[in-house]
């Protein structure tokens, strides 16, 4: 069930941005109707966070309506979806939201700007919200740029950052590596040295420049090579990339010539890191 929303104001609610169609279909809708965007660019929704902006939400309402579409009888979101985890928390039976009609493409690109001009997406997430608009929907570079009011240049940098390993992206999504230490670790062609200096970075708390002197050498030098190292097949490559991406730490797998088994490399750097990994473990 859908209601006018009450006692504000639109005005208070909306601002003066938006036209009388928006202002016509501000409604309240049941939570339970509501579905998050399968396309939604952020991915990582911190709990503190949420229950902060929960805290916020009981004291003073949801200021900002959420936007969504019509999905037959059910509602998907468009742009707020952390405003309706933490309504959520609130313990709010009903969110005021704005109604829109709008093609998948265009539900892409609107929460790809919204959190964008927030903010609230981190590098990685980004990145894949890019590549995503290109692979999916044909958008080039220049395109993207006028859309989501950035320099081309920005979006190129990001899309670079898909190419790094996935336990480096992880990294960069935890806010352990800048994009500025990140490009510099681009600069290395072999992987292995690129995870090197990337715990180099955060275990000696590196600047950009520091990074990049290191980078330099780095890849003047002969790409280094492991005694146990043998040609990976694309799915021992695919499961080292999923297990990193699950534990949030550079995960290698490693057959033995001589037989049909090998081992598998976790590695951690911190007692927090490694409480961190035995959970996840512990919870598959």
């Amino acid at each position: 069930m859908t209601r006018k929303a009450l006692g504000r104001g639109l005005s208070a609610l909306l601002g003066d941005n938006f036209s009388s169609t928006d202002r016509e279909a501000l409604l309240e809708i049941d939570i339970d109707l509501i579905d998050p965007n399968s396309e939604q660019p952020r991915v990582r929704f911190g709990q503190r966070e949420l229950e902060e902006l929960a805290q916020s939400i009981r004291e003073n309402g949801v200021v900002q309506p959420i936007v969504v579409r019509r999905l037959g009888e059910r509602y998907q979101i468009i742009a707020g979806e952390r405003r309706w985890r933490a309504a959520q928390i609130a313990g709010l039976r009903k969110i005021p939201a704005i109604i829109r009609d709008v093609s998948d493409e265009k539900l892409l690109e609107m929460a790809l700007v919204e959190n964008i001009q927030r903010e609230e997406l981190n590098p990685m997430e980004e990145a894949r919200a890019y590549r995503k608009l290109i692979d999916k929907f044909g958008f080039t570079q220049e395109g993207i740029a006028k859309r989501v009011g950035k320099d081309r240049t920005v979006i190129a940098t990001h899309l670079r950052l898909l190419k790094l390993s996935v336990a480096i992206q992880a990294l960069i999504e935890e806010g352990k590596l800048s994009v500025g230490h990140a490009k510099a670790l681009l600069t290395i062609n072999d992987e292995s040295s690129q995870w090197d200096l990337a715990r180099k970075i955060i275990d000696e708390k590196l600047s950009v420049r520091e990074a990049e002197k290191l980078a330099k050498k780095a890849s003047n030098r002969e790409p280094r090579t492991h005694k146990d190292s043998v040609q990976k097949d694309a799915n021992l490559k695919a499961a080292e990339m999923k297990l990193s991406r699950h534990l949030g730490t550079r995960v290698r797998i490693i057959p033995d010539r001589k037989s049909d088994g090998g081992r598998i490399e976790i590695e951690y750097y911190a007692s927090s890191e490694l409480d961190s990994i035995y959970q996840r473990l512990m919870n598959c």
